[in-house]
């Protein structure tokens, strides 16, 4: 399990914990800036929490979608008809 297949599962495994700091560090960023990025802030708020969504998981016990099989390869060509004869 790589790095980040590690923080994925950290952050779906504690979502709401996650969402609490996005919404902390936002605000802390509102105040130290008076307000004037407070739109701004709000944005990257919202992507941040879509983000999170992302990653969670179905619950236990709840079927996983699988991946659609591969499509079949396309049959080959008829051959070309044969040339007529030469008079």
């Amino acid at each position: 399990m790589g790095f980040l297949d590690k923080v994925k599962d950290l952050v779906s495994k504690n979502a709401g914990k996650v969402d609490t700091a996005i919404d902390k560090a936002g605000d802390l960023v509102d105040k130290k800036t008076h307000g004037k990025y407070a739109q701004q802030i709000d944005k990257v708020q919202d992507a941040a929490k879509k983000a999170v969504d992302s990653t969670q998981q179905p619950p236990v016990g709840e079927p996983q979608t699988p991946p659609a099989p591969p499509a079949p390869p396309a049959p080959p060509a008829p051959p070309a008809p044969p040339a007529p004869p030469a008079s």
